[in-house]
């Protein structure tokens, strides 16, 4: 089973959010989670599609400037490898080997609503998962204050 990275952005724009980043298929095939990933395998989290970034985004941190898509701070929350269990249509199953997000997942597309963008992401339940799990902030004062401005791969070309 071949390993792939995956990266998490915390990602404050208008609006604090996390871009949970998965390589596929040569590219990082993106969802925005407004609430951040949880290990607890009962907390559901919407998970919006997003477009695919270039793969060279996977290191980026720096803030947005203004005028830019997605405008502001933008760090790296978690980072590791992942392998890939299932993907079929509508639905990923996959292990994850970071930092902060460890074990089995599963992203699953929600069928008949709005705009068809819209999946959950669920922690399946294993030795990993934690049942009291509280999402902490990577976007400390002191991590905003060591940011550059910069413009992401992604609109550099």
């Amino acid at each position: 089973m071949m390993s792939s990275r995956f990266v998490v952005h915390e990602h404050d724009s208008s609006h604090l959010h996390y871009d949970f980043r998965l390589e596929l298929e040569g590219v990082l095939r993106s969802w925005v989670i407004p609430k951040g990933p949880s290990m607890n395998p009962s907390e559901k989290r919407l998970a919006l599609m997003a477009a695919d970034h270039t793969l060279d985004y996977i290191d980026f941190e720096g803030v947005i400037p203004q005028g830019h898509y997605g405008a502001g701070a933008v760090v790296i929350w978690d980072r590791g490898l992942y392998e890939l269990l299932e993907q079929e249509q509508g639905k990923l199953g996959f292990i994850l080997k970071g930092q902060k997000l460890k074990g089995a997942f599963t992203l699953m597309r929600l069928k008949g609503r709005g705009r068809g963008n819209e999946w959950l992401l669920i922690k399946r339940k294993d030795e990993y998962a934690l049942p009291n799990w509280r999402l902490e902030t990577s976007l400390t004062r002191e991590k905003r204050g060591q940011l550059r401005e910069r413009i992401p791969p992604c609109e550099a070309e």
